[in-house]
């Protein structure tokens, strides 16, 4: 199996890759508690639409090492910079899905975007989750509280409830099959406990409201109107505003996961961003 290893001063990280097609390298960045497998829908379009494609699976989940270590954000940030580098990819093309969106910022903030030609927020929790008086149509900080102690004493139970609402399941059952929620389900399961907690305290507590200007490439803005798991008012409606160069599309009646649930108005959405001309995007103005 392809893995990079990211060599670091308190033990090496193996990182599992997949890596499939030619061209302009496009990273796809899985969203929580998934694995590269999530992207299953997605890959194939970039593939076939004549990209590189990438996906890989963040440390402590897929098939990746599960370091007892730090899960913040610029350590998954480096990361993603070793495997760009190892990589030798020239000329990026990032997405990132839900907590995903937050290694795509944090990339920029920490290594800038000089290797980078666009990047993309699917669902994501970018710029900030929880509820502050500054950002009042967050998660309040109970139901965060909530989902640490259901993690902590019955994660699988709670896992097998969470995907549910993250397709809004009962609202969508002719987009999306039974079957699914039990794959993603077993996925979720097998990453690692210490992982899952950690990983879900830096989608919860990190704040990128102040690292948005470090997003000043084309960037392209997802997110579903119905979204259960990230209200869009906290996420895709902030971004929109704070980062310069950006294309807002909001799917209607689309939840969370609509990377399954509407795969094919994602694919055409994702496609005709990745394929228009960095120059002429950035030349549209403040909103693309």
């Amino acid at each position: 199996m392809p893995f990079i290893t990211h060599e670091t001063k308190d033990r090496n990280v193996d990182i599992y890759f997949k890596d499939y097609g030619h061209g302009q390298p496009v990273i796809l960045i899985h969203g929580w508690p998934l694995s590269h497998r999530a992207w299953e829908q997605q890959i194939w379009a970039v593939v076939e639409a004549g990209y590189r494609c990438i996906a890989y699976d963040r440390r402590g989940f897929g098939h990746s090492d599960e370091p007892w270590g730090e899960f913040d954000y610029s350590t998954l940030a480096s990361d993603l910079h070793s495997l760009i580098e190892q990589l030798e990819l020239k000329d990026v093309i990032l997405v990132g899905f839900s907590m995903g969106g937050g290694e795509v910022v944090r990339y920029c903030t920490d290594y800038g975007t000089e290797n980078l030609s666009k990047v993309a927020l699917i669902s994501s929790i970018i710029p900030l989750v929880a509820q502050k008086e500054d950002n009042p149509h967050g998660v309040p900080q109970k139901e965060l509280d909530n989902i640490m102690k259901a993690l902590q004493n019955d994660r699988v139970g709670f896992l097998k409830e969470f995907h549910k609402n993250f397709y809004n399941y009962e609202d969508l059952k002719d987009r999306l099959s039974e079957a699914q929620l039990h794959y993603d389900w077993s996925i979720a399961s097998h990453a690692s406990p210490r992982a899952t907690i950690q990983a879900a305290k830096s989608w919860a507590e990190t704040d990128f409201r102040s690292e948005l200007k470090n997003v000043n490439i084309p960037c392209l803005i997802v997110h579903g109107d119905a979204d259960q798991i990230v209200p869009i008012q906290t996420s895709g409606d902030q971004a929109a505003k704070g980062i310069e160069h950006n294309k807002y599309e909001v799917i209607k009646n689309a939840p969370h996961g609509l990377n399954i649930t509407h795969k094919d108005e994602l694919n055409d959405i994702l496609l005709s961003f990745i394929k228009a001309n960095v120059s002429e995007l950035i030349a549209e103005g403040e909103h693309i």
